[in-house]
């Protein structure tokens, strides 16, 4: 049986080839995706701006810690990829990065 750890997953991309439907839509809910909502959930935090140009979203990802944040980062753009075209959203290349909570060192300041 593996070790699971915890992963906080950004995800980031680009807007692409939007329809008026979408940029409507997005534009609309602009102010529930901005810094205000970012937090890291399992179903992902969305967060962009007025200008409809990059995008990220925030994952929270459990997975076996020997695949690693590798793989942590490919399931969270999975899930990126799913919500944006579940919502009609078109985008470019997504990249992640991943933090490994269980392994990250805390460094407390000294009084």
């Amino acid at each position: 049986m593996s070790t699971q750890h915890t992963y906080r997953v950004i995800v980031r991309g680009t807007f692409q080839d939007l329809t008026d439907a979408a940029r409507e839509r997005l534009l609309a809910e602009v102010e529930e995706h901005g810094l205000a909502a970012m937090q890291f959930t399992e179903e992902g935090s969305l967060t962009y701006d007025r200008v409809l140009k990059h995008f990220s979203f925030r994952y929270v990802v459990v997975s076996d810690a020997e695949d690693g944040e590798e793989m942590a980062g490919a399931l969270a753009e999975d899930r990126a990829r799913t919500t944006l075209r579940d919502a009609g959203y078109g985008h470019g290349e997504l990249r992640s990065t991943a933090t490994d909570m269980d392994t990250m060192k805390i460094n407390y300041k000294r009084r």
